[in-house]
């Protein structure tokens, strides 16, 4: 066992430097939202002054087009603040601060990744990136294409992307899976013991997962379908992507709760857009141009490479641990 500890060694140092890298690039798409909101030009003729009443969000309520002293850039900033505080709940904990939890990985090759929100955040977007980007390959290959849904206006579809992970996560995750996950294996009535099992299912202490398992695999196809279900969505080529990001989202939030789960579907959003409206306003080109930009091509091939590495100590991780148990019986 001792060339197993060695090679998990090894590989400590380049997840730690990749986690960081991420972590600091995450950071840097705080700014740059508050400048695409506020300071670029993608709205058009349209700018954060813009109703919230007005979007077609509210198309067919009572609230549509109504008086509405709420505008985009003050829901925005709400929004902003909310995601500021969960990366800041995610950098301290849940047990030991990002940098601390790095240490035993770097030294020992301990990959206890549960013992700080971020670097299972870091990790698990990374290897969602691998696992959309195998997906894509692979349905490309066979001709099928995916297909965004259109908005006229880059500065209301900006607002919609980084509004999703709180709606579709608060749907999918706590609803959907954590109050089944509640009802399977809770054995209180408690509001309190309710609500800490909602923020983190683990506290559950399930000790037969097939049950949790079939629910998040169920909810994540339900995730997938929801994606191609209505007017105005992905094309039927997202439903492969989008049922794979439900199932790992499913189980980040079994294994790591709702702060994990919601600011890795965040990361998918606001992260990527961030950088790719920033790249389209400062050279002056098209969004979907600067999806091809070099800068996005870097962002891209750190996180496959992050994503690829994650994988192979998750593979060796398991591995190792059950040879090691084999040798003791």
């Amino acid at each position: 066992m001792e060339n197993s500890n060695r090679i998990l060694q090894f590989l400590g140092i380049p997840f730690a430097a990749l986690q960081s890298v991420i972590l600091g690039l995450l950071l840097i798409s705080f700014p740059m939202g508050i400048y695409i909101i506020f300071e670029s030009e993608i709205g058009g003729d349209i700018n954060y002054e813009y109703p919230i009443t007005h979007l077609d969000f509210f198309k067919n309520t009572e609230l549509y087009q109504i008086p509405f002293d709420i505008n985009i850039g003050d829901a925005f900033v709400i929004l902003w603040i909310f995601y500021a505080v969960l990366f800041t709940v995610a950098f301290l904990g849940p047990k030991r601060e990002f940098l601390k939890s790095l240490s035993p990985i770097i030294s020992f090759g301990k990959f206890n990744t549960t013992s700080n929100y971020m670097i299972g955040i870091t990790k698990w977007f990374s290897i969602l990136v691998v696992i959309s980007a195998s997906i894509n390959f692979i349905q490309e290959a066979f001709g099928i294409v995916t297909v965004p849904p259109l908005d006229d206006n880059h500065l209301i579809q900006f607002f919609y992307v980084s509004l999703a992970p709180l709606i579709e996560e608060f749907g999918f995750r706590l609803i959907l899976t954590g109050i089944p996950l509640f009802a399977l294996y809770s054995h209180k009535s408690s509001i309190r013991y309710f609500i800490v099992c909602m923020w983190t299912p683990s506290s559950l202490h399930i000790n037969n997962p097939k049950k949790a398992l079939v629910l998040i695999v169920l909810v994540g196809v339900l995730f997938g379908f929801a994606h191609i279900a209505f007017a105005e969505s992905w094309s039927d080529g997202k439903f492969a992507q989008a049922t794979a990001s439900g199932i790992i989202l499913g189980w980040v939030y079994l294994r790591y709760g709702f702060v994990a789960s919601i600011l890795i579907h965040w990361a998918m959003n606001y992260f990527i857009f961030s950088y790719a409206n920033f790249i389209s306003q400062l050279n002056y080109i098209s969004l979907q141009e600067s999806f091809s930009h070099s800068l996005m091509s870097s962002l891209e091939i750190l996180l496959l490479v992050s994503g690829i590495v994650s994988i192979s100590i998750l593979f060796l991780s398991r591995f190792y641990s059950k040879k090691e148990s084999t040798l003791e019986v």
